[in-house]
């Protein structure tokens, strides 16, 4: 008799290729221009870096043979390729906001063997803060301080060893911000499977429970 438990979804971390062939990096071009940090609307503490406003212009550090479809930059907010953005908006995918059209000032190429390929329009955007909360006794992290709001649960992070989202708190966000480590960005399954349909570049997944981050090596909690 088949069984009625449903498996739980699966999520990735997402981060740039980096020494990858599209290995591509964006520099605002003039960082006065940014507002004010979001803060938690229970607590009121700040749960992420200063907001980009514009007008949003870059510089492009080209690292690798060909420009990426995906390209992080300072802050929360990070760039997507035309083609990125129209598949995106076209599958109905959520959890992304913006997409503001990106002016590149400068393309400063960092290798030699850099084809010379046309660059994307680039489009900026950044990922929605979910509902989807970290399951603190299943995720192996180092906080340095207790976590006193259940809301926002943001505390400052030495070490994690592995993800766990809290059941029932997911939304279905394709791609968002957890609670507890707004800090990362988390895609769903189906985002996963986008990417790879799509053959977009400069994009790493990790599963949220094998990913690693302990740059002073202290190990699990």
């Amino acid at each position: 008799m088949a069984s009625d438990v449903q498996p739980e979804p699966r999520f990735f971390v997402l981060k740039d290729d980096m020494h990858g062939r599209y290995d591509t990096q964006a520099l605002d071009a003039d960082s006065s221009h940014s507002g004010d940090a979001p803060r938690c609307p229970q607590c009121g503490s700040i749960i992420g870096m200063r907001t980009w406003l514009p007008p949003y212009r870059v510089e492009l550090e080209l690292y690798g043979e060909e420009f990426g479809d995906f390209v992080e930059s300072t802050g929360y907010d990070f760039l997507i390729s035309e083609r990125f953005a129209q598949s995106f908006k076209a599958e109905s995918l959520t959890g992304l906001l913006g997409f503001h059209p990106v002016e590149v000032e400068r393309v400063r190429k960092k290798r030699k063997k850099s084809k010379d390929t046309l660059m994307p329009r680039y489009f900026a955007v950044t990922a929605c803060f979910g509902r989807g909360a970290l399951d603190e006794a299943r995720s192996r992290i180092r906080r340095n301080k207790p976590v006193t709001c259940q809301e926002c649960r943001s505390t400052g992070v030495d070490a994690i060893h592995g993800f766990a989202l809290e059941p029932g708190t997911w939304q279905g966000e394709d791609i968002f911000r957890p609670r507890g480590e707004q800090g990362s960005i988390f895609v769903s399954e189906r985002f996963a499977q986008f990417i790879q349909r799509h053959a977009l570049t400069n994009m790493k997944l990790t599963p949220i429970e094998d990913y690693v981050w302990d740059p002073l090596e202290r190990g699990p909690p």
